[in-house]
């Protein structure tokens, strides 16, 4: 019951009520962003959604313009404290985990939802294995299992074993304590960098 209706109602309840709370980052971050190297505020990233349907990811860029793909070596985000490409307000963005924030907008419109599967680039569906692509059952979310438990100390393969173990797995009261797990590991800032040396290609 839950997983089917309830959950949407929920999603969009809630990003209503952060809705005031974002335009107010975006009016003191967004002019930082801007004037740090004269580029854009957002970055819009392709990901996969729902049915594996590919839609635009919004967050506050924090990458300097024209910044190199880069990826780890199992095709995984490259993700590290000392990433060049990072820019000065772009690090602080990433550590808080501001840069995601907009995202409530993907929400609002029905490509995300608050809990959920983080989403993976588009070309990562040629890279799932067996049941690995039932990770395209649900929404993807602006957190989730991983991110409020393991962040990024895993590799992404037990990354999608998680991810399916919290869709066979969905109720209210497991989505609200993801929320104030993501909330506290935000505050304690813990496991945000995967510290990955091994490069191939990826983005923000």
């Amino acid at each position: 019951m839950y997983k089917r209706y309830f959950k949407r109602f929920f999603d969009i309840t809630v990003a209503i009520i952060a809705l005031p709370f974002f335009f107010i980052l975006l009016i003191i971050v967004g002019p930082i962003i801007y004037f740090s190297d004269k580029g854009s505020i957002f970055y819009n990233a392709d990901r996969l959604g729902k049915n594996g349907k590919v839609f635009k990811m919004y967050k506050f860029r924090t990458m300097k313009m024209s910044a190199p793909d880069l990826r780890n070596a199992d095709g995984s985000t490259f993700n590290s404290e000392t990433d060049p490409r990072l820019t000065k307000i772009g690090k602080i963005l990433r550590k808080t985990s501001v840069d995601e924030i907009p995202q409530i907008l993907n929400v609002l419109k029905g490509n995300m939802s608050l809990i959920g599967p983080r989403p993976d680039l588009p070309e990562h569906i040629h890279l799932y294995n067996n049941d690995e692509v039932r990770k395209l059952e649900v929404r993807p979310g602006i957190t989730g299992l991983n991110q409020a438990y393991y962040r990024n100390t895993i590799p992404w393969k037990e990354r999608i074993k998680k991810d399916i173990e919290y869709i066979d797995n969905i109720t209210l009261l497991l989505d609200i304590k993801i929320i104030f797990k993501t909330f506290f590991i935000i505050v304690k800032r813990s496991n945000v960098y995967s510290g990955g040396k091994d490069k191939i290609k990826d983005n923000e």
